[in-house]
């Protein structure tokens, strides 16, 4: 269908949505939390209340735990073929698509970011996440070993690939639907069961998905939706009938479920924080890295764990450089994600408003230059300004930790010794991303040898479902996407034969 936002069928359709009861779905049914309790969701564009959603607490989250293991030991799905799990994933595709329209205003008056971002990029993207990982299904498969040591001796060895478990799947507020298609996917492509806990800032497409799981057939408790706070992610960590925790989001709780995971020694994998740098050669093409850098911070208001927020270029092109990310910079429409010339939203919340402009001052007061922006926008909700900061020192907060906002730091190197680039672009404690401008393919190929990180961009490059992503350091464990990113959803089997 083709929504107009502000037509009366646009908000006819969200009135509709967000007015019903936001319930859990545990085991194939829609229930409310055992407490009885609710909390609110707000708009971030106005700071408005949209929806009421289900509290889910420890209770909740050992029902949900108690059927995706029955479903997983003994139902149905743990005794359903590679394809035919496929098949059910590849209708839960089809069925996003045919409500892309309303699954993208959703996520817009829930999240703030530009309808048209919400539609092309998060919609369409997660609808591909559970094309591609159905693909996976049919796909997962051991090796046969020679073995090393027999004397001749007839054996034979090899390998299996079985889904871990029941896994808890804890996803963060900035790409709401693509995290949740991105966990779920592999989880269901590997054969598990699992319990999903979307961001108490952003649960409504998450549930706008149960209820599309529901319609597509999927068997009763292979999928359960456990809304709430902190103390929800840390039932679902702690408890002992969950085998592994995918994580998404900030190094300090990836941290604390870490520790959490070790009563019964559960698979973790963390996709956490970044601090990623930009490095612009002065050979490099200056049109694309000024898109580039300015698309890497900007984009989704710079909520985006590989965010390009530290920029490191050659003094030769550092003014013009800076001068053309400022210029995009000032041209952003920032409003409402529902108006159609709107280039970037407001941040998600109140808090994240406060951290934000928080940092901007930090910088600021310690002696740094706001180029551009530099504090909150006009508007009544959670609106910030694009922001360019130099004369940052490798002390400033701004510099150093992840702000998780649009907020760049530019800084200029003055010759070409890659080592010292190289250890100034990896003096942090995150390693999940860096971008790297060059027309020089030796200088490309030694810097994305020498920054620790676990994606290296070249002159645009992109994420894909194929690529496998995650971080060095303090920006995670493991790697999702790609043969990776379902294969972290099982655990290796050996068998020798005795022949």
């Amino acid at each position: 269908m083709n929504i107009a936002v502000n037509s009366p069928e646009g908000q006819k359709l969200a009135a509709e949505f967000f007015a019903k009861p936001h319930k859990l779905l545990i085991d194939g049914k829609w229930v409310e939390a055992r407490s009885g309790k609710t909390f609110e969701v707000f708009n971030p564009a106005t700071g408005q209340v949209i929806a009421n959603v289900a509290d889910g607490g420890k209770e909740d989250v050992d029902l949900a735990v108690k059927a995706a293991r029955k479903a997983f030991d003994t139902g149905p799905w743990s005794r359903m073929s590679p394809s035919e799990r496929a098949k059910l994933m590849w209708k839960l595709a089809d069925a996003i698509d045919a409500i892309a329209d309303e699954m993208a205003l959703i996520e817009t008056l829930d999240n703030g970011k530009p309808l048209k971002m919400a539609r092309m990029a998060d919609v369409a993207g997660s609808a591909e996440r559970f094309r591609y990982y159905a693909g996976w299904a049919t796909k997962i498969s051991g090796d046969t070993l020679a073995l090393a040591g027999q004397n001749g001796a007839a054996f034979h060895a090899y390998t299996l690939r079985e889904p871990v478990g029941v896994c808890g799947l804890i996803v963060p507020w900035n790409f709401p639907l693509m995290m949740a298609a991105s966990k779920i996917a592999p989880a269901l492509a590997a054969g598990c069961t699992v319990i999903l806990k979307p961001a108490e800032q952003t649960p409504l497409t998450a549930l706008r998905l149960g209820q599309l799981i529901q319609e597509v057939g999927f068997p009763e408790g292979v999928v359960n939706i456990v809304t709430g706070f902190g103390e929800t992610g840390a039932a679902i960590v702690d408890h002992p009938g969950v085998d592994k925790v995918s994580f998404t989001g900030s190094t300090e709780v990836g941290k604390l479920i870490l520790k959490a995971s070790t009563g019964n020694l559960k698979r973790v994998t963390l996709e956490l924080g970044g601090k990623s740098p930009v490095l612009v050669f002065p050979d490099a093409d200056m049109s694309t890295a000024i898109d580039g850098a300015t698309r890497s911070i900007f984009m989704n208001t710079g909520q985006v764990c590989a965010a390009g927020s530290r920029l490191f270029a050659h003094q030769k092109v550092f003014d013009q450089l800076v001068e053309g990310i400022a210029a995009n910079a000032k041209k952003l429409k920032v409003g409402p994600g529902v108006n159609p010339d709107t280039d970037m939203g407001p941040v998600v919340s109140l808090e994240q408003l406060e951290r934000v402009t928080g940092y901007m001052k930090a910088g600021v007061d310690a002696g740094a230059t706001a180029v551009t922006g530099g504090g909150r926008a006009e508007g009544e909700g959670y609106f910030v300004q694009p922001t360019i900061l130099t004369g940052t020192t490798a002390e400033m907060s701004v510099r150093r930790e992840e702000i998780f906002g649009p907020v760049l730091c530019a800084m200029s190197f003055s010759d070409e010794d890659l080592d010292r680039i190289a250890a100034e672009a990896n003096d942090t404690e995150y390693g999940l991303s860096a971008q790297i401008f060059t027309r020089d393919l030796s200088t490309a190929h030694k810097m994305a040898r020498r920054i620790k990180a676990g994606s290296i961009r070249i002159n645009g490059g992109m994420l894909d479902a194929n690529v496998p992503f995650g971080g060095y350091k303090q920006s995670g464990w493991g790697r999702e996407n790609g043969r990776e990113g379902v294969e972290i959803f099982t655990e290796i089997k050996s068998v020798t034969i005795g022949l």
